[in-house]
């Protein structure tokens, strides 16, 4: 149902180290850019799309209240990865892996600009 969603930065060469190790354990790699503004990451068992952007406006990347991005893994071991993989690139933790829900297993973190984003195992 997504075709794509941009995530806003203020240092698009860190964030696309970062979301390179983030994205890595959940077979997501850096497909087309757009000049020195964004980044496009995906991943070849699914048909949306992560963008990494400056601001269009070129204001300054601020972070949504509210706003958090979900990202899917096959296991529970590949949650623990990109989570332990988010922190040793510089996340802030916002929720260690876990149980959430019967059948929601997630993990939470802040990237490097402050977005919020889990990675989580239904089922």
């Amino acid at each position: 149902m997504i075709g794509y969603v941009t995530i806003g930065t203020n240092d698009l060469e860190r964030a696309k180290v970062f979301y390179d190790a983030v994205l890595e354990p959940l077979g997501g790699k850096r497909t087309f850019a757009n000049g020195e503004r964004m980044q496009f990451y995906a991943a070849s068992d699914t048909p949306g799309m992560i963008a990494i952007s400056k601001p269009y406006d070129e204001q300054k990347a601020t972070v949504g209240n509210g706003t958090m991005f979900g990202l899917p893994a096959a296991s529970k071991e590949l949650v623990d990865a990109a989570y332990a993989a988010a922190i040793a690139a510089g996340a802030t933790s916002d929720g260690e892996p876990g149980q959430r829900m019967p059948t929601f297993y997630g993990a939470y973190f802040r990237d490097l600009d402050g977005n919020k984003v889990c990675i989580f195992k239904l089922g």
